[in-house]
C-alpha cells in the first residue's frame, strides 16, 4: 500500500479516485455517507448512505464506482484517509481483485485527501446544513438528487474551467475519441 497519492496530478479519468466518509444528521440521530470521486473531474462516481460505519458502507460506494466506470487494471490509484473502513481486509481485497493501487493519507494530514474533503464540505454547506432529514430514506433521496442533479451536473468548478464534472468528463471523452479514433473511423477537427 502506498503511503499517499499526495502531489499526484491525474491527466485523465480513472487514474486517481479519492474516497471519504462523513456524517449526516437526521431528525433523530445520524447516518453516514461514503463517497468516491474521480480526482480528475471531481465527479462523484459512487456513494452510499446508511446508519452504520461498517466497512460494507465504503464497499457499497466503491462497488457503485466500479460498476459505473470499469477502470483498467493497474491503471488506477484509490486514495483515502486512514479510516478503518478503507483499511479493512474486505475493502483492500476488493481493490486487489480489481488491480487497483491503494493509497492512504499520512497520519494526521487531511490535506492529502483534499479533493474528497472539499466535496464533503460542499455537500454540507449546499445541501445538508440546516436540514434535518426525517428518515434515512428521505436523506438518501435528497442527497442522491443533490449529487446527481446539482453537484455532478450543474455545479461549476474553477479547477475544471468553470464546467460541471459531467460537462468536463463529456469534453474529455470527446477529445479522446477525436485524438484516437477507432480503427476504420474518421475524425474531423
Amino acid at each position: 500500500m502506498r503511503s499517499c497519492a499526495r502531489g499526484l496530478a491525474p491527466t485523465g479519468l480513472d487514474q486517481l479516485w479519492v474516497a471519504d466518509i462523513t456524517y449526516v444528521r437526521l431528525a433523530e440521530g445520524f447516518v453516514y455517507l461514503a463517497a468516491v470521486l474521480d480526482a480528475f473531474s471531481r465527479k462523484v462516481i459512487g456513494w452510499a448512505l446508511d446508519d452504520h460505519l461498517e466497512a460494507r458502507l465504503a464497499i457499497e460506494a466503491l462497488d457503485m464506482a466500479l460498476n459505473a466506470r470499469h477502470p483498467k487494471p493497474d491503471n488506477l490509484i484509490h486514495h483515502s484517509d486512514r479510516g478503518v473502513q478503507y483499511a479493512s481486509s474486505a475493502y483492500v481485497e476488493r481493490l486487489t481483485e480489481r488491480k487497483i493501487i491503494a493509497s492512504m493519507s499520512r497520519p494526521g494530514n487531511p490535506y492529502d485527501n483534499a479533493k474528497a474533503e472539499s466535496f464533503m464540505k460542499t455537500l454540507k454547506s449546499e445541501e445538508v446544513d440546516g436540514k434535518a432529514y426525517a428518515t434515512l430514506e428521505d436523506a438518501r433521496l435528497e442527497i442522491g438528487a443533490f449529487i446527481a442533479i446539482v453537484y455532478n451536473a450543474r455545479r461549476l468548478h474553477s479547477a475544471l474551467g468553470y464546467k460541471s464534472p459531467v460537462e468536463f468528463e463529456t469534453e474529455c471523452v470527446r477529445k479522446t475519441e477525436i485524438q484516437s479514433p477507432k480503427h476504420g473511423a474518421m475524425s474531423f477537427i
